[in-house]
């Protein structure tokens, strides 16, 4: 079914409900997991490492997602329509976009951090101290803080024929602006880090395979290293990747092909479908 209202414009499908349910599902379970872990290293580590420091906020900025879930349950019950106002929208814009370029920014630190430690073991390194880690996460969430004021501030809901949108893609007065601001995210917010984060593995895998493991430290680091290049890389691939080149296309095929309908309503399903693989990987 062609799905739009008389101007023309394409509406959501009404057939999102099984992914709310299954973000909902995923997500309760990570925020389970995550409340979890952030309970680990409040009461069970005593003394914090620089390491330990970067992987609590990852945990924290995790958690980030929980309350969105639900306004989004609702929103995709009642067909596609957010009857929660323009506040609520603003925080879901922030609360998201926090959530998914926190945990880039995040990951990326702690793929610094461990190619320092590993390579740089012998070295005087400011990321190695956590006095500088802890201000190095205050200014993360300093910068996240801004970027979810710009996103809420240029990305007000609105009106589509009989239902009001919030951050989604058939916001047809917001179409440049989508357009123009997932470039910039894509660039700076997935692909910078990225190739930092590839860079950073690729250096440190180089130097595992010199590394002495006839030593049980050695064997450890190793291990260690080993599992959180693995970790990261899948994380990276499998879930940030498909999200933002799957809402790239979105944002390119309404710009130019509006009338498209069924072509944005198979896009704005299989973005909605790489939000569950990404939810679902990072509680796994």
């Amino acid at each position: 079914m062609n799905n739009s209202n008389v101007s023309g414009s394409c509406l959501g499908r009404d057939d999102h409900v099984v992914i709310a349910v299954l973000l909902c599902l995923v997500v309760f379970v990570g925020f389970v997991l995550n409340i979890f872990s952030l309970w680990v290293f409040c009461c069970r580590f005593p003394c914090w490492t620089s390491g330990t420091t970067l992987q609590f906020h990852l945990a924290l900025n995790d958690t980030l997602i929980t309350p969105v879930t639900t306004m989004l349950a609702v929103y995709f019950a009642m067909g596609n329509h957010w009857p929660f106002g323009r506040f609520l929208c603003q925080v879901k814009i922030a609360l998201l976009t926090s959530h998914f370029y926190g945990s880039v920014a995040f990951l990326t630190l702690i793929s610094v951090h461990r190619y320092v430690v590993v390579v740089h073991f012998n070295r005087s390194v400011c990321i190695k101290r956590k006095v500088f880690v802890r201000k190095l996460c205050a200014g993360v969430w300093s910068v996240l803080l801004v970027q979810a004021v710009i996103h809420a501030a240029l990305l007000p809901s609105s009106t589509e024929g009989s239902n009001k949108q919030c951050f989604t893609i058939h916001q047809g007065n917001l179409t440049d602006s989508f357009f123009v601001m997932n470039f910039i995210r894509f660039i700076v917010g997935f692909l910078l880090p990225f190739c930092v984060s590839a860079a950073c593995y690729g250096r440190l895998a180089s130097t595992l395979t010199r590394l002495n493991i006839s030593t049980a430290k050695g064997l450890k680091v190793r291990v260690k290293s080993q599992r959180m290049i693995s970790v990261c890389l899948l994380i990276f691939g499998l879930c940030f990747l498909p999200m933002n080149v799957v809402r790239t296309v979105g944002v390119i095929v309404k710009k130019f092909y509006p009338l498209h309908c069924r072509v944005l309503q198979h896009t704005e399903t299989a973005y909605y479908a790489t939000w569950i693989l990404d939810f679902f990987i990072k509680v796994v």
